[in-house]
């Protein structure tokens, strides 16, 4: 059995599908791709297909993860060709990699986000994460399927940074860009609850909903603050050698009388 790690986007209008929408969209397009899927077991056996910390719906993301496994050897990168083909434009195989190191769960342990504040001011955005990050705690409420949740906000979040737009778009009002770096704990910190913390130090209230992409999730380095590629340990890992002709040949070769 292979098995083959991929990452893929959701953009655009595609960010408002839910999970279970990709789920269906993305096993459409296996089928398309006439992928040798290896099933699980039982009276519904389904595709062995592994998705690792998907985004909320409504947000966008370069940085979303799974993997499959395979009953047949393919070549990672045809077959990112071929899914990418087979599926809609905004949800994108971007990478693939062959699985030869384990723990592809305990890599994602933070996320890069980039929350686009239309009708804002970066001085007002400065100010509210200023006031955020000198908070000990930042408590903010939730609505969960148990009911309302209050939890810190502050302890999360291991960088904030309110930021200029990269586009000109003078004439179109204000805009701050949030660029957030938040660990993934229990209870999970989402991009809202963040917002919903800086509401909560500083009246900081945008008059629209933020646009929210998730541009990175891996492993978190401590020291220098950033997010690891967490397919970089497969690609970098040595694939196990495989016998080559002659060596197969030389093993099952009938042993003459010794001299």
């Amino acid at each position: 059995m292979q098995r083959i790690r991929l990452r893929y986007t959701k953009r655009g209008r595609l960010r408002f599908t839910s999970h279970r929408d990709f789920q269906r969209a993305f096993e459409r397009a296996l089928r398309r791709a006439e992928v040798p899927m290896a099933y699980s077991a039982g009276f519904t056996p389904h595709p062995k297909v592994s998705y690792a910390n998907a985004a909320p719906t409504g947000t966008g993301s370069e940085a979303e993860y799974l993997e499959i496994a395979l009953t047949e050897h393919r070549d990672p990168d045809e077959l990112r060709e071929l899914l990418d083909e087979s599926l809609p434009g905004g949800l994108d195989i971007t990478d693939a990699v062959e699985v030869r190191t384990s723990g592809l769960a305990d890599r994602l342990t933070a996320s890069v986000w980039e929350l686009r504040l239309d009708g804002v001011d970066v001085e007002d955005a400065s100010k509210a994460v200023s006031a955020f990050l000198a908070a000990e705690t930042v408590e903010v409420q939730r609505k969960t399927k148990n009911g309302m949740r209050t939890f810190d906000a502050r302890a999360a979040v291991a960088d904030l940074q309110a930021l200029h737009p990269q586009s000109d778009r003078s004439g179109d009002g204000p805009c701050a860009i949030l660029r957030l770096v938040v660990r993934h704990v229990t209870p999970a910190v989402r991009p809202d609850d963040v917002l919903s913390g800086l509401q909560a130090v500083t009246d900081l209230a945008p008059p629209v909903p933020a646009a929210v992409t998730r541009l990175a999730q891996g492993l978190f380095h401590e020291e220098s603050g950033t997010v690891t590629d967490p397919l970089a340990p497969d690609r970098e890992a040595v694939p196990a050698a495989l016998p080559t002709a002659a060596g197969a040949a030389v093993a099952t070769a009938p042993q003459g009388p010794a001299a």
